[in-house]
């Protein structure tokens, strides 16, 4: 299991979405190919996908 202590979000989508993780995981593929180390995360909390890149500092 890799824990994420600090990353940037790029884009959140609600988890109750019809179509599920897709869209999160289309849009970190975008951001993948233009050269950015997106994935996506489940956030509990608020109940969305976040595609998100490491800080600066997780190098």
């Amino acid at each position: 299991m890799t824990t994420v202590t600090e990353a940037k979000v790029l884009e959140r989508f609600p988890a109750g979405s019809p179509r599920g993780s897709w869209p999160a995981e289309e849009c970190a593929a975008r951001h993948r190919a233009g050269g950015e180390p997106a994935t996506v995360v489940m956030d509990l909390e608020s109940d969305a996908f976040l595609v998100v890149v490491p800080s600066e500092e997780d190098g």
